[in-house]
This record gives C-alpha cells, structure tokens and sequence, in this order.
C-alpha cells in the first residue's frame, strides 16, 4: 500500500507497549512527541534519539511528531515572537536529525480541543468523547471555574480569562496574521529539513466562548495554504474534527487536497452528528456515524495519496482502560478497517 499507516503513542508513560503496537498487521509508524517539555523549549535530542531507538527496536518507524506545540504568545503575536520562533524552528531541525519526516501543530487559541464528556455510555457498553451543546449551554471562562476535557490544566482559571480576552483583541484576522509570520519563517526551514508541515483542523471547526478558530472550512484552509505555497506546508486532515460540522463535505475536501498533494497527513475517524450540532466519537465503520469512511479512503486512493494516515480517537471497549480516545483495542480495530478499505480501493483502482 502507498499510504504509511501510523498510530498515536504517548512514550514511556503510555500504558500501550510499542510491542503491542507492533503486533497490528500493517503498522509502520509511530506518531508521538517530546512531552516534558514545555511550549517555546528547545527539545533534548537525547529524548528524540531514545524514542528512534525503541522504535527502532520494535520494528517501528518514528517518522511523525504530534505535535510541536505553538506557544501561546506566537498565536497572539506578542512577547519575544522571534526568539520563539527560532526555538520553533530548531525543534524542527533535531526532528529531522532523528528521521521525522512530518510535524502535527495546530494553531487553536487556548485549548487543543473541547469535549464535555470522556466516558459518554453508549447501550453497547462502550464508552466515548461527545460534546453535547446542552451541557455547555450556561457557561462562561470569564466568570466561572470552568474545567472542561482538553482544556490544559496547566493554566491557572485567571490565565485562561487573561487568555481569552487578550484573542477577543486580536480577533481571527489578528490571528490569521500571528499564523502568516509564523508559516513564514518555519516553512522554509522544513523545506530545508525535508520535513512537512501538517496544520491540524480545530477541534470542533467553530467559535467555543467567542474565541477565534480559522482552520474550520475550505474557503479557510485554501486561505491557508496560500499563504506559503509549498509541500511544506500541508494539512494533517481530521475527518472527525472537519466532520462534525455539517457543513463541511470532508470526501470533497479530501478529493481536493489530495489531489493538490496538499495533505501530509490523514486522522481518520468517524463522528454522529445530533440534530443540535452536537456531536459524539463513534467507531470507525462508516455505518457508525455521519461519515462515510470508505469515500473518504477512495479520494485518497484516486489521488495517489502516499502519506501517513492514522486511526484517531477510539472508543473503550472490553474492559480496557486508559487514556480516553487512545486506548489499543478500538484503534487497532479502525487501524485494521483502514487497512482493508485501502486494499479494496487500490486493487480496484489497478484492475
């Protein structure tokens, strides 16, 4: 197969041995990162060697980091941006020392992503991410003790409110203009390192308590990449993050970034969409949810797509537990379904 399928680990801390992962048929690369280092730090190269070496040892690749987080103040453009973004830029350089090839960041104010439950019950038994509008309905960061699944509880309720204020400034074209400077300088230092940057969508694609979100929709995302026209500059396409809302056709959104080569990177995973925009993490099966799987596949097919794909959030299922959306089970399942769907795509596509 041309794509190259990958799964999520979390390193040393992550209960899932890289052995197990290595036992999924099909899998050859690991995605993870450095993740003892805060935001704006240069990472230990000794930390990207010994993560290539158990890689290595478990017949794995560690080709694909998830990500290099953006500091905050380069988002909001003040602070030392410049010294920032050569601490940016260096990250990128040992990661390309140590054989990565594609590097996940977003660009999302504050929050990497927004659930309001992590453990939704589904009548099966299983257990999953949802984000339900009732339940955020009423809230307010700015006058109430909010602590909501993703949200980084490394920042204390009076930063997240100085936070927030300060992106209620600069609004989303001050926001475009942070990311502007920033593909400007890191981009080219890719290309230099023959690694690809991969923007991931945000999580969901609009506003949560008025906080700008521009990687949401086309029109956007061709906004994006024509910002710094290059390879380098490509998106990790999350069909769930995209998918949930409605008004983004993810397999026409597919079909055109791949067929641009504009795409380094595939999260592929299935969401339900509720009749209030609601929205719950299903199993991969296209039948599970909103999304049609199998499309999605096919457009990546017929385009020639040659990049890392990976099975995104899971549901827990028999018993397992663990990290909410990573756990091995339902992954390996989707990473297996991902597998067969990119067989009967290509065999059908060379016949």
């Amino acid at each position: 197969m041309n794509m190259k399928l990958s799964f999520r680990w979390y390193g040393k801390d992550d209960p899932i041995s890289l052995e197990y992962i290595s036992q999924i048929p099909g899998m050859r690369s690991i995605v993870s990162a450095v993740y003892d280092v805060k935001p704006g730090e240069v990472w230990p190269e000794e930390s990207l060697e010994a993560m290539k070496r158990e890689c290595d040892e478990n017949n794995l690749v560690f080709d694909v980091v998830e990500s290099i987080p953006v500091h905050e103040d380069i988002k909001l453009g003040r602070g030392d941006v410049d010294k920032l973004l050569e601490v940016y830029c260096e990250n990128i350089r040992r990661c390309a020392k140590y054989g990565v090839k594609c590097v996940t960041y977003n660009f999302m104010p504050v929050f990497d992503w927004t659930r309001t439950q992590l453990d939704k019950k589904a009548p099966d038994g299983s257990t999953s991410l949802v984000m339900y509008w009732d339940q955020m309905r009423g809230l307010d960061p700015l006058k109430d003790d909010i602590h909501l699944p993703g949200w980084d509880s490394s920042y204390t309720q009076d930063e997240v409110r100085e936070l927030i204020t300060a992106y209620g400034e600069i609004g989303e074209e001050g926001l475009w203009a942070n990311l502007e400077k920033f593909l400007k300088k890191v981009i080219p230092v890719a290309e230099e390192c023959g690694v690809r940057m991969a923007i991931h969508p945000d999580d969901p694609p609009y506003p949560i308590f008025g906080l700008p979100r521009i990687i949401t929709c086309e029109e956007n995302l061709d906004r994006f990449l024509s910002i710094v026209d290059s390879p380098a500059n490509s998106l990790c396409l999350c069909t769930g993050s995209l998918g949930c809302a409605a008004s983004n056709d993810v397999v026409e959104m597919v079909r055109k970034y791949a067929k641009r080569d504009r795409i380094a990177f595939m999260h592929i995973r299935n969401i339900k969409i509720m009749e209030d925009g609601s929205f719950e993490e299903r199993a991969h099966l296209s039948s599970c949810g909103s999304l049609d799987v199998y499309e999605i596949v096919k457009a990546l097919c017929e385009n020639g797509f040659d990049g890392y794909v990976r099975p995104d959030h899971g549901r827990m299922i028999w018993g397992e537990t663990g990290k909410p959306g990573y756990g091995l089970f339902d992954r390996a399942l989707g990473a297996t379904y991902i597998n067969g769907l990119f067989e009967a795509c290509e065999k059908s596509l060379t016949k």
